[in-house]
């Protein structure tokens, strides 16, 4: 237990280090490289402070007062070579056309960086992606191509971070990816768009060790957080999501060479009104990996059309080249005290590969009352032998189905 919850200590430690700032170190205040709240482009004042910080040999705090303002794509880049600080009171816009971006794939970009705090303060930290327009440009779903439009953010590549009390809203795309991380903290975040933002994935972690994501609202038009391959170590807490397509593991198995999942922690989260509860995809026709130790406990689902999803036969918008089962190995999987109102029929899916069925399923207390209009609420099963405990509403694998179906959506 100790080593389970080891990561909330990081707020504590680098709060600790921003504080020191104001006493021994120096403050980069970005309206004194000229700044100012408004319609003008501060990306350049934002950019030159960020270097001025950076370079410091004391930690440094890069401070973002009060105020609108507007920012075209930034790069907040180390190595850095001390501690660094970003305090931020103030707001921000980002173009609304993406042809603005000129190519870039993300409007702010913090990376390789060890040793960083940022977060907004004084109810500050509000990053608007102005993705409206964007949206009506996504053709993913016809080409199956979903990386065109920047993200809101992306932190590549830090370590012992904390990031806390920050807004995204309305993004192009997706609104945070965590990649390449080690013992990073997310804290108090928000995540906020409508329900038609296609792709617009609320935190996605990505070949990251050691990620804490504790307590978050989110509200967007996919996964409101969703975990990709080679991530190890994750622990999610007390996210409330919806609408969204719920908390997802996967899709695992699209692309050769995909690094293995273990350790993943979802626990204390309540979904209301999205598709899907707690999710596990892997893709059918896919790569071979692994992916273990997967647990999912004390949810809560308020009106989610799927609450528990286990499924090897992954096909959103009909793409996959041939029905060949997921060659995705699924083992230590656990579902545990999830209950709620499941407003779909297949309230509890566990759909393994047939070519290599999920090993160690465990499912406990689950108690789903149907609110449907199509019903009972039943619980379908395929390739997978589940160790069943406590109270279990719908009966567990009460319909067989095959796992080569292909399930179409997203």
């Amino acid at each position: 237990m100790a080593t389970k919850f080891s990561m909330l200590l990081f707020p504590i430690v680098f709060y600790a280090f921003g504080s020191l700032v104001d006493a021994n170190g120096s403050i980069f205040d970005i309206t004194k490289y000229g700044a100012k709240p408004g319609t003008a482009d501060v990306s350049k004042a934002m950019m030159d402070a960020w270097k001025e910080a950076c370079a410091s040999t004391t930690p440094s705090k890069l401070v973002v007062p009060k105020g609108e303002y507007t920012m075209h794509a930034v790069e907040l880049k180390g190595p850095c070579k001390s501690h660094i600080t970003v305090e931020i009171s103030g707001n921000f816009k980002a173009p609304t056309d993406p042809a603005q971006f000129k190519g870039e794939d993300t409007w702010v970009k913090v990376e390789h960086i060890e040793g960083l705090t940022f977060m907004g303060v004084s109810g500050g930290g509000v990053f608007n992606g102005q993705g409206e327009t964007a949206w009506k440009q996504n053709d993913c779903a016809k080409t199956g191509t979903c990386n065109s439009l920047p993200y809101n953010f992306r932190f590549n590549f830090l370590t012992n971070a904390v990031i806390s009390h920050i807004s995204s809203v309305d993004s192009k795309l997706f609104h945070m990816m965590i990649l390449g991380c080690k013992n990073i903290t997310l804290q108090d975040m928000v995540v906020s768009a409508p329900a038609h933002s296609l792709n617009t994935d609320g935190i996605h972690i990505g070949r990251s060790d050691g990620v804490h994501i504790l307590g978050a609202k989110i509200q967007t038009g996919d996964d409101c957080v969703s975990v990709g391959d080679g991530t190890k170590n994750l622990k999610v807490e007390k996210v409330t999501c919806g609408p969204g397509h719920g908390i997802s593991i996967g899709s695992l198995g699209k692309y050769e060479k995909e690094e293995d999942v273990v350790g993943v922690y979802v626990k204390n989260c309540t979904l209301s009104n999205t598709d899907n509860g707690v999710r596990i995809k892997t893709w059918l026709n896919s790569f071979a990996s692994v992916a273990s130790e997967l647990h999912f406990e004390d949810i809560i689902v308020n009106n989610v059309t799927n609450p528990i999803v286990l499924d090897q036969g992954y096909c959103p918008y009909n793409h996959c080249k041939a029905k060949v089962p997921s060659k995705v190995k699924l083992s230590n999987i656990s579902f545990k005290n999830i209950r709620g109102t499941s407003s779909g029929e297949v309230a509890v899916k566990l759909v393994c590969s047939s070519g290599s069925p999920c090993q160690n399923v465990e499912v406990a207390d689950i108690d789903l009352k149907h609110i449907g209009r199509v019903g009972p609420a039943v619980s379908e099963c395929a390739n997978v032998k589940p160790k069943a405990s406590g109270k279990l509403n719908p009966p567990l694998c009460n319909k067989l189905v095959s796992d080569t179906a292909g399930t179409a959506s997203h």
